[in-house]
């Protein structure tokens, strides 16, 4: 996809624990995904090709309006139709009628009013797609239309109309340090807003729902936390969580999107009261009211330092529009409220995040969450002020950036690495890509069309650093999972790792399969089915698998190795200690083998199941937002080269060079892959991606007008990839999939507005921004 080269930094030793870090296949390697050439060659059975042959459809019934109150449903007319097995709506919901992941708000199916565009009313099921569809059309719906509340901060004003009985205040987080009287000498400021993107993973929401006959229902589903969908399910069905049973199914990417609840409770309903095993798949319009999406924001950010560029004091206001219903709001306002400073070292500080309901689609989790949109500001004041006070950029955050032993606006002190002066340094020095005249004129902005030549170009250079948390904060029980059995079959020995996590593209089907080849010393691992029938592992978000998941991997590999050379000590008369696993055997400390690994076990089979924590995190102060909430940062930098056409308003990304710290490459090609797939998400919220909702309503909900990059998008990426590993985590590993997608973005607005002179302050950035035709 990309010109891309990666070159990996010295950093420290990765910590003991691990046998070995080259293993064959094993951690530190980049063996081949065990689910790569299904994908590749179009073989991979995603949830969307699900079949029963006895199998109904299911379809969703949704209300075209972003606020109305309902006064009638006539369902007459769809179960007249030939081929329709059931029409249910909210009073045909046996248990819970609402759910939600933090607050359980959002109803399963509307009950007296709906709250956005998209929500759920009825549900069909027929023996046919299109008869399912044709019925739902009939389905006659009485509504008295309301008023919708469509602005974030307008709809905290005491005079707002109220979304929810309770208000419209989902979270309000204050961040208070040091004296805030103080400011310092040079002082700027500004507002930004950043614009509402889609996660547009590639496939879409879909699942089957099969009845077990005896009252009970297995859902294969794509998803990102199969645990989490199963106690919403079974809250809503009114069933035990033996009752219902969930399984992954080939997830196409998710980006957040999936934490939710899409069609999980609807296709189970539908396979309940049929009897029949239910497919329900949204197509791409049905997606983007099916799913969550990251909020867009407003914000005021007010910077003061000192005349040689130190930050003396920060001031911050944030709003976050959250929709109709809370999702992961609560978290988002955290995240952005706690790390909405930046990687920088500011003794004054004052924030406030907000996060409001509205009558816009509901948004939740995306990539970053909270610190993608807040980074946006950050890094624009940050060039001002370093204009202000006469440094460059890259001395501006070197000279503010965290290192370890910062603290934190929270308080908290960052105790393993924070290179933000390494990563800005390193950036400097990579070479920058050649200028001057182009002879292919389709690299130039709008050169594919032929309306340049070059004449209107300007190139302009940018840079950004962000920090985001690794997994879940403020005192969540964050844990995972993890049931390792070590066996033989055939006179080989093997390993099968069963977990919760699920896989969403990310790779951590390798990563588990490496963990397992490291600590035990055995070429074959098998991967359980992803299911609800094991402990588990939370969501497949936050940057957190490799180090949770794979902390409890490894843990449970740690136990099962420890009961096996007990094994091997006891039958052999051998010292425990003397003894470990490896290439299949057991051997001594002179590497010589002691017993073949097959032959030690013979028809049995060593296991051990572990629930696996990472260190203890603690909610912030209501009132000052003090507290040591966060268990880890992960770090990443930009530097973007751009050109814009300065007539045309239009921006071509000419290379988006990137440093990050990982602690640890469990898998170097795929951290390469992670970086490259997160700053392309962030390129696209700064330059072309966003949800166009005017008066609640979506006008855009398609790939031909929601814009996303290509391959003519994506530029060339040089990537340093620095391991400096965090001594209280799994191999040292840090987060990777989240940090680049925050600091791309910024770096590319950066660079627009070295190129062009003005003052960017909106994302996504639009040609009449650049032009001064708005």
């Amino acid at each position: 996809m990309t010109d891309t080269t990666s070159g990996f930094g010295t950093g420290f030793e990765t910590l003991a624990g691990a046998r070995s870090s080259t293993t064959e296949g094993g951690v530190g390697t980049s063996p081949e995904r065990p689910d790569g050439v299904l994908k590749v060659t179009g073989d991979f059975a995603y949830a969307s090709d699900l079949w029963r042959d006895d199998m109904l459809w299911g379809v969703t019934l949704r209300s075209p309006h972003p606020h109305a109150r309902i006064r009638g449903i006539d369902l007459t007319e769809a179960l007249t139709l030939p081929g329709v097995f059931a029409v249910l709506t909210h009073e045909d919901v046996p248990g819970r009628k609402t759910y939600g992941l933090e607050h359980q708000d959002q109803p399963v199916l509307a009950i007296d009013t709906v709250r956005y565009q998209g929500e759920p009313v009825a549900l069909v099921a027929a023996d046919h797609p299109e008869v399912a569809r044709r019925a739902a059309a009939r389905i006659a719906v009485d509504y008295e239309l309301l008023e919708p509340v469509t602005d974030a901060v307008a709809a905290l004003a005491p005079e707002s109309p109220q979304v929810h009985a309770a208000g419209n205040l989902v979270r309000h987080v204050k961040v208070r340090r040091g004296d805030r009287t103080v400011r310092g000498e040079v002082v700027v400021s500004g507002d930004y807003e950043v614009g509402m993107q889609d996660q547009a993973f590639l496939g879409p929401e879909s699942g089957l729902a099969v009845p077990d006959g005896l009252g009970g229902v297995d859902l294969l589903v794509a998803t990102q936390w199969l645990h989490v969908d199963q106690r919403q399910v079974c809250s809503a069905l009114g069933l035990r969580p033996d009752q219902v049973r969930l399984q992954l199914a080939g997830v196409g990417g998710a980006f957040g999107g999936r934490e939710d609840l899409s069609m999980h409770v609807h296709g189970c309903l539908l396979a309940l009261h049929t009897g029949k095993p239910v497919k329900m798949v949204y197509n791409r319009e049905e997606s983007f009211f099916g799913h969550v999406h990251r909020h867009p924001a407003r914000m005021h950010y007010e910077y003061g330092a000192d005349r040689d560029g130190r930050l003396v004091h920060a001031t911050v206001t944030i709003h976050l529009d959250g929709g109709a219903y809370a999702s992961s709001t609560p978290a988002v306002v955290g995240n952005a409220g706690t790390m909405g400073l930046g990687p920088y070292e500011i003794p004054n500080v004052e924030v406030d995040c907000f996060g409001a309901y509205t009558n816009n689609p509901p948004c939740g989790a995306m990539r970053g969450f909270g610190s993608v949109q807040a980074a946006f500001a950050i890094e624009a004041v940050m060039d001002r002020l370093a204009d202000a006070v006469g440094l460059d950029p890259v001395e501006i955050r070197v000279r503010n950036g965290f290192h370890e032993g910062s603290v934190a606006p929270t308080g908290q002190v960052v105790d393993s690495a924070a290179p933000v002066a390494e990563l800005m340094q390193r950036l400097q020095a990579m070479p920058l890509p050649p200028g001057g005249a182009e002879l292919d004129l389709r690299r130039l902005p709008g050169g594919v069309s032929n309306t340049t030549h070059g004449e209107g170009v300007r190139r302009g250079v940018g840079y950004a650093v962000a920090y985001k948390n690794v997994g879940f904060s403020e005192g969540f029980d964050d844990y995972s999972t993890a049931r390792v059995r070590l066996f033989a079959a055939g006179g080989v020995p093997m390993v099968t790792v069963h977990t919760a996590a699920a896989e969403v593209g990310q790779g951590l089907v390798t990563v588990e399969q490496q963990i397992a080849r490291t600590e035990l010393g055995v070429d074959v691992v098998v991967l359980a089915a992803k299911d609800t029938q094991v402990g588990s592992a939370g969501s497949s978000s936050a940057s957190r698998q490799t180090y949770v998941t794979g902390g409890a991997v490894k843990a449970a590999c740690e136990s099962v190795r420890r009961l096996t050379l007990t094994m091997a000590a006891t039958r052999l008369g051998r010292d425990v200690d003397d003894l470990r696993l490896e290439h299949g055997d057991v051997v001594d400390r002179t590497g010589g083998t002691v017993v073949a690994l097959a032959d030690l076990l013979g028809d049995a089979a060593v296991e051990d199941t572990v629930e696996w924590r990472h260190r203890t995190t603690y909610p912030i102060d209501p009132e000052t937002g003090q507290g040591d909430a966060h268990v880890q940062y992960a770090f990443a930098a930009h530097r973007a080269v751009v050109d814009v056409d300065v007539e045309l308003g239009l921006v071509k990304v000419v290379e988006l060079a990137c440093t990050q710290d990982v602690g640890k490459a469990v898998n170097p090609q795929a951290v390469v892959g992670q970086i490259q797939g997160g700053s392309t998400q962030g390129l696209g919220l700064a330059l072309m991606e966003e949800i166009q909702v005017v008066d609640g309503k979506v006008t855009n909900p398609s790939f031909t007008d929601y814009l996303i990059p290509t391959i003519l998008d994506v530029p060339p990426m040089p990537i340093e990839v620095l391991e400096y590993a965090d001594p209280h985590a799994p191999y040292g590993v840090r987060g990777v999939g989240e940090a680049p997608t925050i600091s791309s973005g910024p770096a590319v607005l950066a660079a627009v507005r070295a190129a062009t002179g003005i003052d960017v302050r909106r994302v996504p950035v639009r040609p009449e921004d650049l032009t001064g035709t708005r």
